[in-house]
C-alpha cells in the first residue's frame, strides 16, 4: 500500500505527470504479473504457503530498510497499524485462495468490487447508481461466461471477501499514512500480516518453504507484488493527485486478465472481456466523479 499522506506538488509539469502515470501503470503490471507468477508456486507450496512466503520476505526487507519506531506512538496509532496489517494479511490470503480456484482476471474483477463499492457509497446522485449498475452488469456477465469453464463458487467467495478486506485496507492505510512517515506504517503492517500468514504457510507447506527454488520464486513474487509497485506508487503520488492514481488503478482487472493469459494460459472469451470492461469502466467512473473520498482507491496488496 502506498503512503497516502504523500501529496502531489502544487506546480507539476506535464512531462512529470506523464512520468508519474507511467510509474503507476508499471507498478500495476508488476503487481498482476507477480500474482500470476505466484500462481505457479501453488503446486509446490499451496496458496497459504505462497502468501506466507511472499509476506514474510516483503516484511523482512521493508522492516530492515525503514526501521520504523514504535516508541512514542499513541494507542490509536498502534491499533490503526494493527488493523491495517490484519486487513492486508487477510486480503492477500483470500486473494491467493481465490486465484488457486478461478482465473486471475476473474478474481481481480470480483475483488475490485470492494473498493468500487466504497467509492459508490461515498458518492451521491444518479452517477453513483450508474457505476453500481455497470459493475453489477459486468459481474453478471462474468458469472454467465465463467471464463469458458465456469467459476468455482468457493473461489468466488474468497475473491469477494478479499474485496471487502481491500476496502477496509484502504481506509486503514489512509489513517496510517497520516500518522507514520514515509513507508513506516506499511512496514509495520507487513510485519503484522507476516505474523498472521506465516504460521498458516508453515502449516500448509512445511519444509517446502525452505526449498531453494521456492525461496527464489517467493523472493521474485515479493519484489514484483509488493516492494517494486509500492515504491513506484510512492514516487507517482508526489506528482499526480489521488484521483488520477485511482483511475489508473481501476485497470487492474484488465491487466490481471492479460497476465493470466500470458503467464498461466487462461483463456478470456469475448463475453469475459466485455464483463471486465464494464467493471473497469465502473471503477474509473466512480473514482473520477464519485467525490474526493471515493477517489482515494489504493493499490492491491
Amino acid at each position: 500500500m502506498t503512503d497516502l499522506a504523500a501529496r502531489p506538488t502544487t506546480h507539476t509539469t506535464r512531462p512529470a505527470r506523464r512520468t508519474a502515470i507511467g510509474l503507476v501503470v508499471g507498478g500495476e503490471f508488476s503487481m498482476q504479473f507477480g500474482a500470476a507468477l505466484a500462481a505457479l508456486l501453488f503446486a509446490r507450496l499451496g496458496a497459504t504457503g505462497t502468501v506466507g512466503l511472499r509476506l514474510g520476505i516483503s516484511a523482512l526487507v521493508l522492516l530492515l530498510v525503514c526501521r520504523p519506531r514504535l516508541r512514542g506512538r499513541t494507542r490509536g496509532d498502534l491499533l490503526t497499524v494493527l488493523g491495517y496489517g490484519l486487513a492486508l494479511g487477510g486480503m492477500n490470503i483470500c486473494f491467493y485462495e481465490a486465484i488457486a480456484r478461478i482465473p486471475l482476471g476473474a478474481a481481480v474483477t470480483l475483488e475490485v468490487l470492494g473498493p468500487l463499492a466504497l467509492s459508490v457509497l461515498t458518492g451521491r446522485g444518479l452517477l453513483s447508481a450508474l457505476w453500481a449498475a455497470l459493475a453489477l452488469a459486468g459481474v453478471a456477465l462474468l458469472g454467465e461466461d465463467g471464463f469458458t469453464g465456469g467459476l468455482d463458487l468457493v473461489g468466488v467467495g474468497f475473491a469477494l471477501l478479499a474485496g471487502v478486506l481491500w476496502a477496509c485496507y484502504i481506509v486503514l492505510a489512509q489513517r496510517a499514512g497520516g500518522s507514520f512517515a514515509k513507508l513506516d506504517g506499511l512496514a509495520l503492517a507487513l510485519g503484522v500480516s507476516a505474523v498472521v500468514a506465516l504460521p498458516l504457510g508453515v502449516a500448509g507447506a512445511g519444509a517446502a518453504l525452505l526449498d531453494p527454488v521456492a525461496l527464489g520464486l517467493g523472493a521474485a513474487v515479493a519484489v514484483l507484488s509488493s516492494l517494486l509497485p509500492y515504491s513506484l506508487e510512492l514516487l507517482a503520488l508526489r506528482s499526480v493527485p489521488a484521483s488520477t492514481f485511482a483511475v489508473v488503478m481501476s485497470l487492474s482487472p484488465a491487466v490481471a486478465a492479460l497476465a493470466g493469459a500470458l503467464v498461466l494460459g487462461q483463456t478470456l472469451s469475448p463475453l469475459g472481456a466485455v464483463a471486465i470492461g464494464l467493471v473497469v469502466a465502473a471503477g474509473a467512473g466512480a473514482v473520477r466523479w464519485g467525490g474526493r473520498r471515493g477517489a482515494a482507491v489504493s493499490a492491491q496488496a
